[in-house]
């Protein structure tokens, strides 16, 4: 496994006079696409120096190149979340290389096959749950150590999705990994809150992303019934989700652990369907 840095001063980023995470650390897993870019991009115009990790080198690395090129400051880390060698290596290398981690976004995760589930495989199911669910439960567990060690409190978020509660016919293995996430969180925030370490996730809803539309076969008329049961009148874009992960790394939510936060722009409303 390799890595790859590229850094500059993050001090000519100025997207406004107040900069809220100015001196932090924050890693984005599945940093390299859709909500993770979004919200790499979105860490690092608040200040932060900011980690991307994902499995695919490239699309990680031209992420860090952009945060750069904008003045930011970053590194890429290769690592693949379902593996645990991977995950304790991407942890010791933020804190080697920064030393510290503050904040973190656990974002890595697929979609699978979708498929009435006597269509599925159990690898197809255990494919799922290794990245989501087992994936996210390693980086939560060497982030804490990490925030422990260090004494400081911070923030751990991580992408989980509506269908955590609701449902759409083919998504079981997915929905499983994403309803368990939900439930592995509220364990987390009670045991680890009195050291001053939040932890979120935010559930997306229909959001315009590589993966959402890779399952509908990149037909923007797919959107279309979606659209029509979302006030906001409109499918979301990556940047309504990394918008929410910083504020969720900020002070401004320091009394907010433990929850499950929907980003639909109103799709659930009228029912978890």
């Amino acid at each position: 496994m390799t890595q790859s840095t590229a850094s500059s001063s993050v001090s000519s980023i100025q997207y406004g006079a107040f900069q809220r995470l100015t001196g932090k650390v924050a890693l984005i897993t599945g940093g390299g696409t859709g909500i993770g870019r979004a919200a790499a991009l979105a860490y690092a115009r608040e200040g932060a120096r900011v980690v991307l990790a994902g499995r695919r080198k490239a699309e990680i690395e031209a992420v860090a190149h952009e945060i750069i090129t904008a003045g930011g400051e970053a590194l890429a880390v290769p690592a693949d979340v379902a593996q645990e060698d991977d995950v304790r290596h991407l942890i010791a290398t933020v804190v080697g290389h920064y030393g510290q981690l503050d904040v973190a976004f656990n974002n890595a995760g697929v979609l699978g096959h979708v498929a009435p589930i006597t269509e599925l495989s159990s690898t197809d199911f255990d494919t799922v749950i290794a990245i989501n669910l087992r994936g996210i439960w390693l980086s939560i567990k060497y982030e804490i150590e990490a925030l422990v060690a260090q004494g400081s409190g911070g923030a751990i978020v991580n992408t989980s999705s509506w269908l955590a509660h609701g449902a759409m016919a083919g998504t079981s293995a997915y929905s499983a990994s994403k309803g368990a996430l939900d439930a592995l969180i509220r364990a987390v925030a009670l045991e680890y809150g009195p050291q001053g370490i939040r932890i979120n996730n935010i559930n997306p809803g229909i959001i315009d992303t590589p993966m959402a539309r890779g399952s509908l076969n990149d037909d923007d008329s797919a959107f279309v019934p979606f659209i029509e049961h979302t006030p906001a009148k409109r499918v979301g874009q990556s940047d309504d989700v990394g918008d929410v992960a910083v504020w969720l790394s900020t002070d401004e939510s320091r009394f907010i652990t433990g929850q499950n936060i929907l980003v639909d722009g109103g799709y659930t409303i009228a029912g978890l369907r």
